[in-house]
This record gives structure tokens, sequence and C-alpha cells, in this order.
């Protein structure tokens, strides 16, 4: 796996929710850039150095001004084919991401469990 896809960029508008995501993932040897609002992580990935790097993006469903499955859309006109990992408390939302090609998991998200999808993402 090279550095260049090891990239992981997170999307929540929760810091407490971020900070444990990025540190459980750098803690298993990825590289984290971080987004707090779907505008700031669009913004990112439009950056052409910075998309060339992310090699999948969690992002949370509930988020201000754009949910996920929203987020999820404008994404996919910007990069198709990035992995794309949803964690949501509400399972009701995954009906949402039909036919955008995403992961969707409910959560409590176990930091094994968010390690081993990212992972499985960064390495399609």
């Amino acid at each position: 796996m090279s550095a260049l896809n090891k990239t992981v960029l997170l999307v929540d508008d929760n810091p407490v929710q971020l900070a444990a995501r990025q540190m459980v993932l750098k803690q298993a040897g990825l590289e984290v850039q971080v987004a707090t609002s779907a505008d700031s992580a669009l913004a990112l990935l439009r950056s052409l150095s910075q998309a060339q790097n992310i090699g999948a993006v969690v992002t949370d469903h509930v988020m201000p001004q754009a949910t996920g499955s929203e987020f999820v859309k404008l994404l996919r006109n910007v990069n198709p084919t990035v992995p794309v990992i949803v964690i949501s408390g509400l399972p009701e939302a995954q009906q949402e991401y039909a036919g955008l090609n995403v992961t969707f998991r409910q959560k409590p998200c176990p930091p094994p469990e968010l390690i081993e999808l990212v992972q499985t993402a960064v390495t399609k």
C-alpha cells in the first residue's frame, strides 16, 4: 500500500467523534485529513493535489447544511470512484444511499471494525 492511497478523509461536525476516529486511524498507520462540514470536505477534494491522495472518505450522516447522502451525491461529481464509508446512528438513513456505492455502518462502529473497513477501502 503506497502512502498516496493511505490517506483517509474524515467528515463529521462532531469534534469528539472526529478526534476519536482520527486517533484510531492514525494509530493504525493511516494518514488522516479532517473536515467539519460537507463544504470543507468538497473544497479539500476539489484541490487536485489533495484529491489524488484520498484513498477513502468516512462521513457522518447527520451534519448541518448537507446530510451525508447529499454530501456523497456532490462528492460523486468531484470523484466518482473514491470509496465512501457512512457511519450513522440512524439505521433508516441507509436507504438514502441507494445507488451511491457506499458502505453503510450503524453507530457505534468499534475501532477494529473502522480500521478494517478503511484498510479494505484504501487498498481497492
